[in-house]
């Protein structure tokens, strides 16, 4: 598979000028480390940009970020996904704050009942396929401080889709089971759930997900002086952080069917089961608010370890390796790029902890 994603810094309500800077990004193949001429190059078979994309995220009200709702399909960020996904062949995830208006019944005075007009909003990801026909609208599940200011709670089951996708082969086909994400869904709810209540990674365990796909805009408390130290360099903390809210996909076994591919793989890789993360986060500052950018392309890898002669165990215990295809700096404007079936740039073994 290949996936791509785009780290920019949109700016609050400039709407338009946002479009323009993620078309000129994609355009100009400004994908680090390669020589390509633009991401139609790429040939990407998914393109995930981040949290709130084209509006900007840091909106302080309902008020403020009113003008820029859209229904679910119908604004200018579903219309942004579907022109690009037609034109690049390829699936289409957006960040975008939407507006749900809807018609209840309630009772007026007398016993009569009267339609009345109730509008909900929410932080909301949207996917389109390669035809621009949206497959899933998916909303912020926990939501950050920011978003308390005027979305609602959207609802964990949403948030997974068999992803169809292409093997390259006429008339073979892939299909993904696909978790979905926004951001703060990592973290533990309001933050007040306990740390390892690890409510978003169990999920991606118990719907036998082989994707996760979250879009971002994540924050960082580091200076504007210490971003610009880092530069192109990425925010390791950061990166270390969201590894570890995926923790139980390292020590838990895997549950979905072992992965198999389009490719001939030697026997004892057909065992292996893996899980493609997709971190697909903004970069630059809106006002005191500064993104830790990192996007990246992983995998978290199982593969069973054979006993040796004395060790015991109910079932065969499991190599672990996380495998790193593309990560940008935490200010970097660009397309982080992997072709999962290539071998990864970096690749992190565990170390066992020492016995004293």
């Amino acid at each position: 598979m290949r996936i791509a994603t785009l780290q920019f810094a949109p700016r609050v309500g400039d709407v338009e000028g946002n479009i323009k800077r993620a078309n000129e990004l994609l355009n100009s193949g400004n994908v680090i480390g390669s020589a390509q001429a633009g991401i139609e190059s790429l040939k990407p078979d998914l393109l995930v940009l981040p949290e709130l994309a084209l509006t900007g995220y840091n909106f302080p009200s309902l008020e403020a970020i009113r003008p820029f709702l859209e229904p679910a399909g119908k604004g200018v960020s579903a219309a942004w996904a579907r022109e690009t996904a037609t034109r690049l062949r390829c699936k289409v995830c957006v960040g975008y704050p939407e507006i749900e208006i809807e018609r209840v019944t309630a009772a007026a005075a007398g016993g009569e009942r009267s339609a009345q007009l109730q509008e909900k909003c929410y932080n909301s990801l949207l996917v389109v396929d390669e035809e621009g026909e949206v497959l899933l609208n998916y909303r912020k599940t926990f939501l950050f401080c920011t978003d308390e200011t005027w979305a609602a709670e959207g609802t964990a089951e949403r948030g997974f889709h068999e992803l169809v996708f292409n093997s390259g082969v006429p008339g073979l086909t892939s299909r993904m089971a696909t978790s979905f994400g926004i951001c703060m869904d990592i973290n533990p709810y309001k933050f007040e759930a306990p740390f390892t209540a690890w409510e978003f990674a169990n999920r991606v365990l118990d719907s036998k997900s082989q994707l996760v796909i979250l879009s971002m805009a994540w924050t960082t408390f580091m200076s504007r002086e210490e971003l610009d130290a880092l530069a192109h360099k990425p925010d390791l903390d950061t990166f270390n952080y969201w590894i570890q809210r995926f923790w139980p996909l390292v020590k838990e076994k895997m549950r979905h069917d072992v992965d198999i591919g389009f490719d001939d793989h030697e026997a004892e890789c057909a065992k292996e089961k893996k899980i493609v993360i997709v971190f697909g986060n903004r970069c630059g500052e809106e006002g005191s608010v500064r993104y830790a950018g990192t996007s990246a392309i992983v995998a978290i890898t199982q593969r069973p370890r054979v006993l040796q002669d004395g060790e015991a165990g109910e079932e065969l215990p499991f190599d672990v390796k996380i495998l790193c295809w593309d990560m940008l700096g935490a200010t970097t404007e660009g397309i982080c790029f992997a072709d999962t079936t290539a071998d990864p740039k970096t690749v992190f073994g565990l170390v066992k902890a020492s016995q004293k």
